[in-house]
């Protein structure tokens, strides 16, 4: 989009269904879905539970990252972190509030966060988050457990990381990517 352009909440959700429909279609890191099928399973999760729109709308975008750079799917079976929540919220920073923003920013941190705390969640990752677990710095240290506890938007981004370890199965049935477009638009940051 030009920088001259206005953002409006439905320039927002287009340019989002754009990148997922551009790139939406490659493999998900090693998973047995795409990006696409990977983010509306995460939302499908989001919106069953009843979660805000800008969680169901975090839960779409979360891995955004993935889409906004030219690294090959396999990138972490290479040793490349991809870095894909700080790319995702740069580029969210702009188009959603914090409550979309932050969980998507600490999904990464989430899952150093519940490996280092709670027995048993490594070994129900998935091999290639395992994979990807070592290149984003490993189980989280005690002093950046606190610091994490201490955010404002922790919470949430422990629900967005359990609806993202879940969302990897193949041929699952979701809305369509359209559904979403309504709360995007509903939590979309508008320019004046």
């Amino acid at each position: 989009m030009a920088e001259t352009e206005q953002l409006t909440a439905v320039t927002i959700s287009a340019e989002v269904l754009r990148l997922f429909r551009a790139g939406g279609n490659s493999l998900y890191g090693g998973e047995a879905v795409t990006q696409l099928e990977h983010g509306l399973q995460a939302a499908m999760l989001a919106e069953e539970e009843g979660a805000s729109s800008e969680l169901i709308v975090a839960a779409l975008v979360h891995d955004i990252g993935h889409l906004l750079h030219d690294l090959p799917d396999d990138a972490p079976d290479q040793g490349v972190d991809d870095a894909h929540e700080r790319l995702g919220a740069d580029w969210l920073a702009d188009r959603f509030p914090p409550e979309v923003l932050e969980p998507v920013r600490l999904h990464v941190d989430s899952k150093r966060y519940l490996c280092a705390t709670e027995p048993g969640y490594y070994e129900e990752l998935s091999e290639p988050s395992r994979v990807s677990l070592g290149l984003q710095g490993g189980p989280m240290s005690e002093e950046e457990c606190l610091a994490f506890r201490a955010g404002e938007h922790y919470e949430s981004a422990l629900r967005l990381r359990r609806w993202d370890d879940t969302a990897k199965i193949d041929g699952l049935e979701t809305p369509t990517l359209e559904h979403y477009a309504a709360h995007i638009e509903r939590v979309a940051l508008v320019s004046e």
